[in-house]
């Protein structure tokens, strides 16, 4: 069930100026946000080196962080309908200032993994960003303000591509957290100042609404979040051992399994049981929600891929890489950013006029084809960089329009919790991206002649790039079904 247009909060076509005062400040905050993390994702190859740890390992730099947004996010959302959208993110931005600040001081892997903990839980601000912009903004304005603070997420990239290139050769991967404290105090600052929001209603139970579920009681499911920790650690783990092949490690990978798979299991039970449930399976299985969900993850792990994969790729020696430095990196990650940055807000413009469906379904067809050529072509950095233009054109398009029908369809009163699901399985699809590409380059590796070390063979990125394109496949199937399961009604969606 959806709600009319009437019952959904601002009815009026016209976006109030205080509307755009904060879509800007939240726009500047995911800017620092992606500022932040791609500036890190060059290093990867040094920090391997510094740490002396595995490939396989080093995807834990990307996929701690993951996994403390996964767990913390729909907390977070659920705490910010309680609490009030702006108390909750004020604590979470303060808890991810701490957590930059601390970065740049660590010395060995176990240090940086904690740390990447604290960046983590600062992801969890995203859908209270959202759920704050679907206040504010008119239904038929939302994909355009979704799609605005989705291009600042690529302009950080951009600017983090540049200046964490250009930080991480001339002064060290430590630099690349220095430079964002006084951007996260600034913006601490600046939302305590102009940042307003109504007061949290807790209570409300949606009257002459219809709604997707109900999750508008108060408390936190703690035993939820613990269960769901420990399955989706325990299944990434089992990844880092596949490349031991020895009984010791066949078992482990065995008992690893075993252990995500029975926390899963007692997962959907706390679920089913919570009356504060940390995932609404009324909402998440609605029959068009659900399948958003899953095109949202498939994004996630599609991003986080070539996070992990393209810095291994341009860094690693000759013949087997390209033989880089941090900013020959940056020069082939740029396109990939600056697509995204375009098709940001104009995804959001294009879905306002044609609906969600389309574009989605264009966008899961473009991403198979970028990642086909990407399998197919990826001998030269301008191979590389094309492919990756043509990857983001369609992963753009399709997060926008499936992000833009899940907050068409869920409640007011369920917004914080619904975003916050969605940004949950969005982040799970993306800590399983980098472990996968780890596990490749960790179990397909060579040495070259005359250098010290051992490196990803051409194999491993054959692998990475198959199966990110058979996963691509799966997502045009999903955005078919999904055309089909739209209920009527429902405004600016098909």
């Amino acid at each position: 069930m959806v709600m009319s247009k009437s019952s959904q909060g601002i009815s009026s076509d016209k976006i109030p100026r205080a509307a755009w005062k904060t879509l800007v400040i939240l726009s500047l905050i995911a800017t620092m946000a992606m500022y932040a993390e791609t500036m890190l994702v060059p290093a990867i190859p040094d920090l391997i080196r510094d740490f002396h740890i595995s490939y396989s390992l080093s995807s834990w730099i990307l996929t701690t962080y993951l996994i403390a947004g996964a767990i913390m996010t729909p907390i977070a959302g659920k705490l910010s309908d309680i609490y009030g959208k702006k108390k909750m993110l004020l604590i979470i931005m303060a808890i991810y200032a701490v957590g930059v600040s601390a970065g740049g001081f660590v010395t060995n892997i176990y240090e940086m993994l904690a740390v990447r903990v604290l960046q983590g839980i600062g992801m969890s601000m995203f859908p209270i960003a959202f759920g704050i912009i679907r206040e504010q903004f008119p239904l038929s304005k939302l994909a355009i303000g979704q799609g605005i603070i989705s291009s600042m997420f690529a302009a950080g990239a951009v600017i983090g591509l540049v200046a964490g290139g250009h930080l991480i050769q001339h002064y060290g991967w430590q630099a690349t957290f220095f430079s964002i404290i006084p951007i996260v105090i600034s913006l601490l600052v600046v939302i305590q100042r102009f940042i307003h929001v109504g007061q949290p209603h807790p209570h409300w139970k949606g009257q002459g609404t219809q709604s997707v579920g109900n999750s508008s009681k108060n408390g936190l499911d703690i035993i939820g979040a613990v269960t769901l920790a420990v399955s989706v650690t325990a299944f990434l783990l089992a990844l880092t051992f596949v490349e031991n092949g020895d009984s010791v490690g066949s078992f482990t990978m065995f008992g690893l399994l075993v252990i995500g798979a029975v926390y899963l299991a007692l997962f959907v039970i706390v679920e089913r049981k919570a009356k504060s449930p940390l995932v609404d399976m009324k909402i998440l299985m609605h029959k068009t929600i659900l399948p958003s969900n899953l095109l949202i993850m498939i994004v996630g792990l599609s991003m986080f891929m070539v996070f992990q994969t393209i810095p291994v790729l341009v860094r690693s020696p000759l013949p087997l890489g390209f033989g880089g430095d941090p900013m020959s990196f940056a020069n082939v990650q740029l396109p990939f950013a600056l697509v995204l940055l375009i098709f940001g807000p104009t995804s959001g413009f294009i879905i306002s006029k044609l609906g969600s469906t389309k574009p989605i379904i264009a966008g899961s067809i473009i991403s198979t084809v970028g990642f086909a050529s990407l399998f197919m072509y990826h001998s030269t950095e301008l191979f590389v960089s094309v492919n990756l233009a043509i990857l983001s054109t369609g992963l753009s398009l399709t997060n926008v329009g499936a992000m833009n029908l899940i907050m068409l369809l869920t409640p007011k009163q369920n917004m914080g919790v619904s975003l916050g699901m969605s940004t949950l399985i969005r982040i799970i699809g993306a800590s399983i991206g980098p472990a996968m590409a780890g596990m490749y380059m960790q179990i397909n590796k060579t040495s070259v002649p005359g250098i010290a070390g051992t490196f990803p063979t051409p194999d491993s990125y054959n692998l990475i790039f198959l199966t990110a394109t058979i996963i691509s496949i799966v997502s045009i199937g999903l955005a078919i079904v999904l055309r089909k399961t739209i209920p009527k009604g429902v405004i600016h969606a098909s």
